[in-house]
């Protein structure tokens, strides 16, 4: 969404040509051959630790952290992996949305009209706080050591990341809809 929000602002006349069908499916393509890389690796990991005592997973989800913390196993490579992998799967993507921002900053800057910037601005001011928010939350959480955080912690950033998160986007995305913003302002001043 990044690249296309770039795309959009800083080359308008090559949008067709940036984010055609082509280039739409490699997209999606490299994130979900990502996340599949990525879940196989942590899986294969996992799969080789002992456990012992209590089965009952302190969390929403199987989530890896909260699994490890049941396992009698060193789990210090699975520390070193999360560490690895969370430059690839987090930190890289982070960046290179920060980065395509920086430059559609610079483009909103060079705008002349204050109206131009006002609605470029709040077009993908949205979508920047929600990518703070949710890189902001994973990185906490899984590139961490699992005794930084407490299990009810961690509960919580899982909280804000898969359900907080997901319900503001389209929230902050409709705010933008005078319609939407009437009919809630109405809902809140009704007399």
């Amino acid at each position: 969404m990044a690249y296309d929000r770039f795309a959009a602002i800083c080359k308008p006349l090559h949008y067709p040509l940036l984010m055609n069908k082509k280039n739409c499916i490699l997209l999606a393509a490299s994130s979900w051959i990502t996340t599949i890389v990525d879940t196989i690796a942590v899986v294969d990991v996992i799969s080789h630790y002992s456990f012992c005592g209590s089965n009952e997973i302190n969390h929403f989800f199987c989530d890896p952290n909260a699994l490890l913390k049941l396992s009698c196993s060193d789990t210090q490579n699975f520390e070193i992996l999360a560490l690895s992998e969370g430059v690839f799967v987090a930190v890289a993507p982070f960046l290179l949305t920060l980065s395509s921002y920086i430059f559609i900053i610079v483009a909103i800057l060079k705008i002349h009209s204050s109206e131009g910037r006002r609605k470029t601005f709040s077009t993908c001011s949205s979508h920047l706080i929600i990518v703070l928010l949710f890189y902001g939350t994973i990185i906490c959480v899984y590139m961490s050591p699992s005794s930084m955080l407490s299990p009810e912690e961690e509960k919580m950033f899982a909280l804000l990341y898969t359900v907080f998160i997901p319900m503001l986007n389209p929230l902050i995305y409709s705010m933008r809809n005078k319609e939407v913003k009437n009919a809630l302002r109405n809902l809140i001043f009704r007399k």
